[in-house]
């Protein structure tokens, strides 16, 4: 394992951030993330999976730690169920595939996701009515003080919508290095009836789908709405989408009935942020090498050279704006660094 120093992050962040590392290393072993927290040489320390998830706003200085575990296991197969094991390096939408082409279903819909397996679950990754947490058996994390590897359940990790015990009270204290996935093996249940997947279904002239035309759809439909990274730089959602009281969303809808909307609970309604950010009209706004995505714009993209902090205020605006239209608070998905 070699350390690095004054390493460019341009390349291992989605945005395409221009930002330094004082120091830097690719971690390819537990072996050798162990080895790195029992040294006190470097005494900051910054975790990077793949990147996806982020906003670098200055350089980081610190011992960045590029989580480049691989590797996946197929730990027991019964009838219709198979269990994987699938290492924190791994790249999500790679490992999609990869069920895919061994026809294990359940993480179709969540094709096209950027960022690494590892991360998957902090935020609990969802997409057209499927959650990580719905195939989701355990992982496997080192906890930071003790440098031993413990196995969180799915109960453990307390998901919630983009959310887990390792962006509350576990954040900073663990390190996924596994997860462990139930996924089918012949009665595949699909999810078809969230967003256009069933109309892109129609599209593609198919009435009886499988879980690889499920998956072809939610990316022909993903690729339609977002950005490609490698294209324009770019972390996906910006913002969640607010969950509000009934009270609240009814108060909302007399002033802007045409609101769309989605049932969570007898209680809670989910509202989508792109309906509210575009309404506020901010889709497609540029503002010089960045801003909002010309067709979704939940999307806050860098069209080459923009800064970490020129994206941030932008978001900021964005939602001081939301905020005095809707009187909603949008929240943002990415973390800011």
């Amino acid at each position: 394992m070699q350390i690095q120093h004054n390493i460019s992050l341009k390349s291992f962040n989605t945005f395409g951030i221009d930002v330094n590392a004082k120091h830097f290393a690719s971690v390819t072993s537990v072996k050798d993330l162990k080895s790195i927290f029992s040294s006190d040489e470097y005494p900051q320390k910054f975790i990077l999976g793949g990147g996806s998830n982020m906003l670098l706003t200055k350089d980081i200085d610190a011992l960045v730690i590029h989580l480049n575990l691989k590797g996946k296991t197929i730990v027991s197969q019964l009838d219709n169920e198979v269990l994987i094991e699938c290492n924190a390096g791994e790249n999500w939408h790679e490992f999609v595939l990869w069920t895919l082409d061994n026809n294990f279903g359940g993480l179709e819909n969540l094709s096209l996701i950027p960022g690494n397996v590892g991360t998957s679950p902090i935020q609990n990754i969802g997409a057209y009515g499927v959650e990580l947490k719905d195939t989701f058996v355990s992982c496997k994390a080192l906890n930071l003080e003790t440098l031993q590897i413990e196995t969180f359940s799915n109960k453990d990790c307390k998901f919630g919508y983009r959310n887990s015990i390792f962006k509350q009270h576990a954040k900073g204290k663990f390190i996924i290095v596994s997860v462990l996935f139930k996924l089918t093996t012949t009665k595949h249940k699909l999810h078809t009836n969230y967003g256009a997947i069933s109309s892109e279904l129609e599209k593609m002239n198919i009435e009886h789908p499988t879980i690889h035309d499920v998956s072809k759809a939610v990316i022909a439909i993903r690729e339609s709405k977002l950005p490609n990274p490698k294209e324009i730089g770019n972390s996906g959602s910006f913002f969640k989408n607010p969950i509000l009281s009934k009270k609240a969303f009814i108060k909302l809808q007399e002033n802007f009935p045409e609101v769309p909307h989605y049932n969570i609970s007898e209680t809670e309604i989910k509202v989508p942020a792109g309906w509210l950010i575009e309404h506020a009209g901010f889709k497609g706004k540029i503002f010089g090498n960045y801003g909002v995505h010309k067709k979704q714009a939940l999307v806050l993209v860098n069209y080459g050279g923009a800064s970490g902090r020129e994206i941030l205020k932008l978001s900021q605006l964005i939602q001081s704006t939301v905020l005095r239209i809707f009187d909603i608070t949008i929240e943002a998905e990415v973390n800011i660094i």
